[in-house]
């Protein structure tokens, strides 16, 4: 080998070394990435906001029965009851757009023999007329039914069923309550990270959660959410759960 040509280092050797230096720095810039993204956190909390409001809707229902051994003398012992349950429901104010009249129920009586057991002869019928009050009148309806057994002192066979009460506008304040519960979640993450040594970061995921309808000092709830139709004034929660990173 000439003498000039010992000084020199082979091309193939440069090339190793490039690359083996390239390789190294990235390596470097892979593990501080990775190394970053493993010492971020992320925090999960539950929002949640409330309200309480008063129902807008009543629906109530009542019924009255009779009995007798000819099905017309029933039809029209029932007929002249209905007479008398509708007079009276229009003197209490209630206008004939918020009274419906169900289809009678007809079940007919069977005579049985010493045994209990059914001999297929007829011995009479039992008529249920129903009727349904859906209005927003909820306070004169709801004292309405209360007094209903005034009818009873008139001969008529009248049962009442506890009302029930809905909120209609729920779809309207939904939007406003999540962004309530949203923030409520937002402030408790900071509560958090504050009391850790750190601070929230970027939001990274919202869910929502089912609205809980329940009586105003209820604690009950369900995961797929909670109806309260027995309660005049009713408690409203949201619920959303959000994930922020921590810094």
């Amino acid at each position: 080998m000439s003498e000039n040509g010992a000084g020199k280092v082979p091309i193939q050797v440069i090339a190793v070394t490039i690359l083996g230096i390239c390789l190294i720095i990235c390596t470097m810039i892979f593990t501080s990435a990775f190394a970053r993204v493993r010492s971020s956190s992320i925090i999960t909390v539950t929002g949640s906001a409330e309200k309480v409001l008063k129902s807008d809707l009543i629906v109530w229902d009542c019924s009255f029965t009779r009995n007798s051994a000819q099905l017309t003398e029933a039809y029209a012992a029932l007929h002249a009851d209905l007479d008398q349950v509708d007079s009276y429901l229009k003197s209490k104010g209630i206008p004939d757009s918020e009274i419906t009249i169900m289809p009678v129920n007809v079940n007919t009586l069977y005579a049985v023999d010493n045994y209990g057991r059914d001999t297929g002869e007829i011995r009479g019928y039992n008529l249920t007329q129903t009727i349904e009050v859906r209005s927003k009148q909820v306070d004169s309806i709801t004292n309405v039914s209360r007094e209903s057994s005034e009818l009873i002192n008139k001969g008529i066979n009248l049962q009442s069923m506890p009302p029930q009460y809905f909120y209609t506008k729920l779809s309207d304040i939904k939007v406003d309550m999540l962004a309530d519960a949203t923030l409520n979640a937002k402030k408790r993450a900071e509560k958090i990270a504050v009391n850790g040594g750190g601070k929230i970061g970027p939001l990274r995921s919202t869910k929502m959660g089912v609205f809980q309808i329940t009586p105003v000092y209820s604690t009950e709830v369900s995961d797929y959410g909670m109806n309260d139709t027995s309660s005049l004034e009713k408690k409203i929660t949201a619920v959303v759960n959000v994930e922020f990173y921590i810094k």
